[in-house]
């Protein structure tokens, strides 16, 4: 990679780290929020609705409206709406005392906002840097989130373990440290040309691709296949395998966080042939879900949910390489699709998992089913959600062997699943 681009490469790095905690953190201190201030846990609920449909909104718009946004200076202005945020959301008791939760909600907003535009132009910023290895480079700044993620945890579970929880703002403020740092980054670097359409007809234009449907389709199965387990895991653990939550979360949660960011960062290093990783990762994602349902010896399933993460890494990271390879003048409108396709992923998916969950746990027949295979309903419901999660990775096999057939054929190789 250029090295004069070396400074915007790390602002885009602590700009992902921003990304983690803003996704991380208030569900860590959800419980927290209960306690001190009476939220219900519908309520906390829709604050991950409002996070989700926040960034899926601003997605779409830069999918349509790109060439009316000055791209460089949003960019530089991203961490800075995610630092606003942040705060707001940490002196939402402070400054609302009388409605706490509006205050979290306008935090909330505000930080997810940041969050989708991040998801959009960090991608785009990091594809347009010219580099000999551009798919490593990708899996590198993906690599960075997951392990921003473990660092939230760890940092987070550390705190409210050593301070009283009614000190959460202190943690919180001093996490929205993280995007200034990033924006002082971008405040002196050189950034690389990026092609946006230069208007909405453009983009239509572009839609009608069936390689960039193909994979959006790619990356929403994948967001799906990663998330489903990323936020099901701990609950499966538990109910399911019968793992005590301290360990579960341990080695099971935080588990798959570390296997997540290994399996970047080895792509980051080592990594080759996107195409034949993404079909091989989806067979194995699939395969650790089965294991995982199956299995009624809680090390193996703990195991199968841990290495979940280490086969569906390269799946959300691997279908922007793929796009970035296909359209490559695509530019921001393209990453602002893959975008929007990885997070409705992320959502559906895990909904889904919960809404299954909670069907089969309030029918009759399940009941009866359970009895017969010496199971408790919670243990069946729990099984039969995370298989209809099984259904994305599986899905995922298909729509990755016809990307890696396609790559195959324009290669002018024969197709050879056994190399």
């Amino acid at each position: 990679m250029d090295k004069c681009y070396s400074r915007v490469k790390y602002a885009c790095y602590a700009s992902n780290i921003t990304m983690a905690v803003i996704g991380n953190l208030p569900p860590v201190l959800f419980l927290t929020f209960r306690n001190l201030y009476g939220i219900s846990f519908t309520l906390l609920g829709t604050l991950v609705l409002i996070n989700f449909l926040t960034q899926l909104s601003v997605d779409l718009i830069f999918s349509f409206f790109s060439h009316k946004f000055n791209i460089i200076l949003t960019v530089k202005l991203t961490p800075v709406i995610a630092a606003l945020g942040l705060v707001l959301f940490s002196l939402a008791p402070t400054l609302f005392p009388n409605a706490v939760y509006a205050g979290f909600v306008l935090g909330t907003f505000i930080f997810a906002a940041s969050s989708g535009l991040a998801e959009v132009l960090l991608s785009s910023v990091v594809g347009a840097i010219p580099s000999e290895n551009p798919d490593k480079e990708m899996s590198k700044l993906h690599s960075i989130y997951a392990w921003g993620v473990v660092a939230v945890i760890i940092i987070a579970t550390v705190y409210l373990l050593l301070f009283d929880n009614k000190y959460w703002q202190w943690l919180s403020l001093g996490l929205s440290l993280v995007p200034l740092i990033s924006f002082a980054l971008f405040l002196g670097a050189k950034f690389p040309k990026m092609e946006t359409p230069e208007k909405a007809t453009g983009a239509l234009a572009l839609m009608k691709s069936k390689a960039l449907w193909l994979c959006v389709f790619g990356i929403f199965l994948g967001g799906a296949s990663e998330v489903s387990m990323a936020q099901w895991s701990s609950g499966y653990l538990e109910e399911a395998l019968k793992i005590k939550k301290v360990w579960g979360d341990v080695f099971g949660v935080a588990g798959f966080g570390l296997m997540l960011g290994l399996g970047r960062t080895m792509y980051a290093k080592k990594g080759k042939n996107i195409e034949k990783v993404l079909f091989l990762s989806a067979l194995g994602a699939f395969a650790c879900y089965v294991v995982a349902i199956l299995s009624n010896i809680a090390i193996i399933g703990l195991i199968a949910c841990a290495m979940t993460g280490f086969c569906t890494a390269m799946l959300w990271p691997g279908s922007l390489i793929v796009a970035a390879e296909k359209m490559p003048t695509a530019g921001v409108f393209m990453y602002a699709m893959m975008a929007a396709g990885g997070d409705l992923g992320a959502s559906a998916g895990p909904q889904l998992v919960g809404a299954v969950t909670d069907a089969v746990a309030k029918s009759g027949w399940a009941v009866e089913l359970a009895d017969s295979l010496h199971l408790s309903i919670e243990q069946l419901s729990m099984k039969a959600g995370m298989a209809v999660g099984a259904i994305f990775p599986l899905l995922a096999i298909f729509v990755f062997l016809c990307i890696w057939k396609t790559k195959k054929k324009q290669d002018g190789l024969p197709l050879q699943t056994n190399e």
